[in-house]
């Protein structure tokens, strides 16, 4: 993992987060039960989220595994920004699954990006998104505040996205 662009490798599994980047946190319940927990951890770690939400993924791996890279990609010709990227930790836990994943060269972002749900006591199924970040790229620089806005509005698109995945599954059995 020598060719991530940040040292805090696996920073998104603790707090506080580091200094000196944009911090997120973003926290939804995508359903309730065992099967929409096992329906919505299935989708984050074999892609199916983020395919389904409109990204495109190249990945070396079929599900999310410490040093598979990933490439995640966003827009249409032109205007088409990738994202390489390295998954840095997983979890495959009874109620706990997800990874994440740290940016390489050719990232737009410098940092690192975690997708997570858990299978509360209650039965409520959360998924969050952590990650920070600071812009390597000139246009990230350019863009300047607009990133974090752009990034936290993806996150609650992915949330959105995972409630269909996940009501959808539950709502089957």
């Amino acid at each position: 993992m020598s060719t991530l662009t940040y040292p805090e490798t696996g920073a998104t599994r603790r707090t506080p987060l580091p200094a000196g980047y944009h911090h997120l946190r973003h926290r939804t319940v995508v359903g309730t039960g065992r099967a929409a927990f096992e329906a919505a951890g299935a989708a984050v770690t074999t892609w199916r989220l983020h395919r389904t939400s409109g990204a495109r993924v190249r990945a070396d791996a079929a599900r999310a595994e410490p040093g598979a890279a990933v490439e995640v990609s966003i827009g249409a010709g032109p205007l088409r920004v990738s994202a390489p990227c390295v998954v840095v930790w997983t979890a495959y836990e009874k109620d706990r699954t997800g990874f994440a994943y740290g940016t390489t060269p050719g990232h737009p972002e410098c940092g690192e990006e975690s997708f997570v749900v858990e299978l509360a006591d209650d039965g409520t199924v959360w998924f969050t998104v952590t990650a920070f970040s600071r812009p390597a790229a000139w246009y990230a620089r350019l863009a300047g505040p607009l990133v974090p806005v752009c990034q936290h509005a993806y996150a609650r698109h992915l949330g959105r996205t995972l409630r269909r995945i996940a009501t959808g599954a539950s709502s089957r059995r």
